[in-house]
């Protein structure tokens, strides 16, 4: 019998990382240096690399034929429960480090405390997956510090990225219902816990970059019950164009 909680937190956290490997990869090619160009290549891998992992995992709870495919392609956007952090657009350089930042204070945390679940899969993905999400936490935490503590039109644009991006942080620690019931059964982690985490990690890193929070926080959700904003639509649109052009193609 499928656990239908396990099933939508597993779709869950892949759509997470499977919309943002996706906006990062845009990128590609476009890096304002070739270093940060590569660099934001191989983070886009990563997080489409994990995000496989997990659709094959639901695709394997799920059964009846299902394959790792099935979720990305063939699902509209009202069937997505990505946050709507990782969907914003990549903008400059600036408004995409700090989307990434926010998103790794929450992520590197969350697959730490994952890596610790009573579902051994999970355990093993979370395991797994730590070091990457390390990796792209040092990776946005410098990069922060670098544009935040550089130039004068560097720290403008950081600080403005920041305005804009912080409304939908708070989102990534809002527990579903499925979450909560697996709370109860060790298989998903305590929230509350990563985002005092996330928290600390988030205002020291501000510190050093001289950045600051604005006065008045707005926090955005609606993501996790399939409210999207409209930036979502046209990833998808991208995304799917060969399954919705060619229903079931096979190679």
């Amino acid at each position: 019998m499928v656990n239908k909680d396990l099933l939508n937190y597993t779709i869950q956290l892949a759509d997470d990382v499977m919309i943002l490997g996706h906006r990062v990869s845009e990128w590609t090619g476009h890096g304002p240096v070739l270093e940060q160009d590569i660099a934001l290549t191989n983070i886009s891998l990563d997080l489409i690399g994990k995000a496989r992992n997990l659709y094959q995992y639901a695709a394997k709870q799920e059964g009846n034929g299902k394959t790792e495919d099935d979720y990305p392609f063939k699902r509209d956007a009202r069937e997505w429960t990505n946050a709507l952090l990782v969907e914003q657009k990549n903008g400059d350089f600036a408004q995409t480090i700090v989307r990434q930042f926010l998103f790794d204070c929450y992520h590197f945390y969350h697959l730490k405390a994952l890596s610790k679940s009573t579902d051994e899969q999970m355990a093993y993905i979370g395991a797994k997956s730590v070091k990457e999400a390390k990796y792209h936490l040092q990776y946005s935490a410098e990069w922060m510090v670098r544009l935040g503590d550089g130039t004068e039109e560097s720290h403008s644009r950081m600080q403005q990225a920041l305005g804009d991006k912080i409304h939908y942080f708070e989102e990534l620690f809002i527990p579903t219902k499925s979450e909560s019931k697996l709370l109860k059964t060790g298989i998903a982690p305590d929230l509350s816990l990563i985002r005092e985490k996330a928290y600390a990690k988030l205002n020291a890193v501000l510190q050093e970059s001289t950045l600051s929070l604005p006065e008045d926080i707005f926090p955005q959700q609606g993501g996790r019950k399939g409210n999207h904003t409209e930036y979502l639509g046209f990833i998808l649109a991208e995304l799917q164009y060969m399954q919705k052009s060619y229903p079931n193609l096979t190679w």
